[in-house]
């Protein structure tokens, strides 16, 4: 017969140890989170209402004064930054000062949607447990999940200890340029910080919540070629060569056959060849120019590289380049430039430590474990401008689909899990001691 100390030990291991379920200041934060939902939706139907296209500075304005009251209520302290200087509204950095020698945590959202003023899909409207509207999971829901999280810390008395920066960008669906300007106080507040947490949407397999600890990077590149022109009686003549069409087609096809390999995709997305071809100033449009009985003299292809770290784009850059440099019959100039895009973060062994941690405030609240998402099915955000400095986790948002189209929807119960996971996270961290 088993003993009743084994018959326990089994139930344990079937249903989730007594211990693991929310108590005291835990318990308090879930029950916070549910008991203020009415509030929070109206706060995320507010945001959403609020035209805030990147490229819509007064609207990215009005959103940073909806949410700042909201912050301030909680004692955070609100500082604007401003971005005119680069074509952007600025950005906002909400600061909750803790307890001293406290892991310091930095919080990252934005303000700013891809739907601009002329866009056909401004209204937030709730169906069931489903809210649409633009941006209300990308990534306004994100900003709702934070100052839930952020109430049910009050409300449980752990925010008063809290080191907590949230620093919500204006212009992360279209960056200002340069990049290197637009993220320098981001990339500031990472390296006075322990932890980076980013509310952007979380991401599901098979209905399955997974958690993410990398994503890749987003790079634009440009291959630019002159060759020899003339009548297309000539071509292929050793003297007249083949021309600069052949030529991109053969740098192409041979970028596509030697540059595979693991977490590294090139895609060519603009190509234009002729006696002239060109590269517009917004670089999303190319020309050309030519006849058909005239060679081609210059070719122009435009495309992005994504990887998984920095030492795998520098290598894939090299590559590039070399390959451009090869000899094409008829070929007088040929180059490759790389914009400056979104760097890739690695995921590594302090974001896998911190997924470990967020599978502890699951098996609290009695949710799965969540697996590591492959970083293959994420794309860049502002996180990967700081993930060289300071280890972080990803999709702390809601859940929602559509993002980026007019119907965008989020799952409306994926803002309270997210929030409880959030509020838990944030107070088991903030118990731990600064390495700063």
């Amino acid at each position: 017969m088993r003993s009743i100390s084994a018959v326990v030990v089994s139930l344990a291991v079937i249903c989730g140890s007594a211990q693991a379920a929310p108590s005291g200041g835990e318990a308090k934060m879930v029950a916070t989170v549910d008991t203020e939902q009415k509030r929070t939706l109206k706060f995320l139907e507010t945001m959403v209402n609020q035209n805030s296209g990147s490229r819509n500075l007064d609207g990215v304005r009005k959103v940073r004064d909806i949410v700042v009251p909201e912050f301030t209520a909680l004692g955070f302290t609100a500082r604007w930054i401003p971005m005119e200087q680069i074509g952007r509204a600025g950005h906002l950095v909400l600061t909750h000062k803790g307890r001293k020698g406290a892991k310091k945590l930095l919080l990252i959202g934005h303000l700013d949607t891809v739907f601009e003023p002329d866009s056909p899909f401004q209204t937030y409207v709730l169906k069931g447990d489903k809210a649409i509207g633009p941006g209300v999971g990308d990534d306004k829901g994100g900003i709702a999940v934070i100052l839930a999280a952020a109430r049910a810390m009050q409300a449980a008395g752990t925010l008063k200890t809290a080191n907590i920066e949230v620093f919500l960008t204006g212009d992360e669906e279209e960056a200002g340029s340069p990049t290197e300007v637009a993220r320098a106080d981001l990339v500031a507040a990472a390296k006075a910080a322990d932890v980076a947490l980013d509310f952007e949407g979380l991401s599901r397999e098979d209905g399955k919540d997974m958690g993410s600890i990398a994503r890749r990077s987003s790079q634009s590149w440009t291959l630019t070629i002159e060759a020899l022109s003339g009548h297309s009686s000539g071509v292929w003549n050793p003297k007249s060569g083949d021309g600069a069409i052949y030529a991109a087609a053969k740098m192409i096809t041979a970028l596509r056959e030697e540059l595979p390999e693991p977490y590294l995709t090139l895609n060519v997305g603009l190509i234009a060849g002729g006696a002239q071809a060109d590269v517009a100033k917004d670089n999303a449009h190319v020309s050309a120019r030519g006849k058909t009985n005239i060679i081609a003299g210059k070719a122009v292809a435009r495309g992005d590289l994504r990887t998984l770290s920095l030492e795998q784009n520098r290598a894939a850059m090299r590559k590039m380049e070399a390959i451009v440099a090869r000899k094409f019959p008829g070929v007088t100039s040929a180059k490759i430039t790389f914009s400056e895009g979104y760097p890739p973060m690695a995921p590594t062994e302090g974001n896998k430590a911190l997924l470990a941690k967020l599978n502890g405030v699951n098996a609290t609240l009695g949710l799965p474990e969540m697996q590591p998402l492959d970083p293959m099915k994420r794309g860049a955000g502002d996180i990967s401008f700081v993930a060289e400095y300071i280890d972080g986790l990803v999709g702390l948002g809601p859940h929602s689909t559509g993002d980026h189209a007019p119907g965008e929807t989020v799952d409306v119960p994926s803002l309270w899990t997210q929030a409880k996971r959030a509020a838990l996270l944030m107070t088991r961290l903030s118990a731990e001691k600064s390495a700063r």
